[in-house]
């Protein structure tokens, strides 16, 4: 058995930002995955994800860096183009292709404790996918793809379909400042990570951009702060980022702000360049040290 096994489509990104354009693989199976195996395997880990052909050399990237992975084969590779402005906090962001829904039978043969659910469209993860992974283990979400509608290649805001069912299954919710307005029927984020507590889920996670992140988690509030990094550069996979620090040391037994404030630097660290987080634990203590 795994202590993690996350799930999702490996895509194919195209990051514009004022300084260049890059293509490249990503997802947040991409930055979870490829974010851990930075850090010292103190917690056993397994990636699951689908795609066409394009993410054929990534795969073998991963596995030559001693990660786990099982890739499902469908005919296209999900195609995520995110343009930033001069502002990293908002993106533009259009989807040129989709891949297929992961299904009961891919899902099945998994172990582990707890299965981390990188949505990026709403219908990623049928809910029976989720009802049977919450019996066989904690389940990680984040929820933006969920709430992702795509008409004429352009992503739309789109309201939860089976959001109480999903919740009640759910132990660790991940979702941000924009998100949480869709979601939720109030702005303030306490209010927020209340209501959706109320409906199961264990920890709830609430990232709030350059204002750093608010935890609720055993009837308790955390206000972890962000980290000024030396330059933003790309802010693309920097949740995912976020979902690997916080889970890799919640599952070692950290408290949840200790959790919360390694991820903080390992977003930092992140946002400093593009591509997934490359950094060492040496890094991430360097950057805690600064507040």
């Amino acid at each position: 058995m795994k202590d993690i096994c996350c799930i999702g489509h490996i895509t194919h990104d195209r990051i514009i930002t004022p300084q260049k354009t890059v293509d490249l693989a990503g997802g947040t199976s991409f930055y979870f995955a490829r974010g851990l195996s930075c850090l010292p395997p103190r917690v056993s880990f397994q990636l699951v994800t689908k795609g066409g052909t394009y993410i054929n050399d990534e795969v073998e990237r991963m596995r030559s860096l001693g990660i786990d992975v099982t890739a499902y084969s469908c005919q296209h590779t999900v195609f995520f183009e995110n343009k930033y402005g001069e502002n990293s906090d908002n993106r533009q962001q259009r989807v040129l292709a989709t891949a297929e829904p992961f299904t009961l039978d891919e899902v099945r043969p998994l172990e582990a404790k707890v299965f981390h659910l990188g949505s990026l469209m709403a219908d990623d993860f049928p809910l029976e996918v989720v009802r049977y992974l919450s019996t066989k283990g904690q389940v990680s979400i984040d929820v933006q793809g969920y709430l992702r509608r795509v008409s004429n290649q352009q992503v739309f805001p789109v309201g939860w379909k089976d959001k109480e069912k999903v919740l009640e299954c759910t132990d660790y919710l991940k979702l941000n400042e924009h998100e949480m307005e869709v979601i939720a029927s109030s702005t303030n984020p306490r209010s927020v990570a209340l209501e959706l507590a109320s409906y199961g889920v264990g920890e709830v996670i609430i990232t709030l951009g350059s204002y750093g992140s608010l935890i609720y988690a055993g009837g308790r509030f955390y206000e972890v702060p962000a980290y000024k990094p030396r330059e933003v550069v790309d802010a693309t996979g920097c949740g995912d980022t976020y979902s690997t620090g916080y889970l890799y040391m919640r599952l070692q037994g950290a408290a949840p702000d200790e959790a919360g404030r390694f991820a903080a630097a390992m977003c930092t660290l992140k946002l400093e360049h593009t591509g997934p987080f490359d950094g060492t634990m040496a890094d991430i203590r360097r950057v805690m040290r600064r507040q």
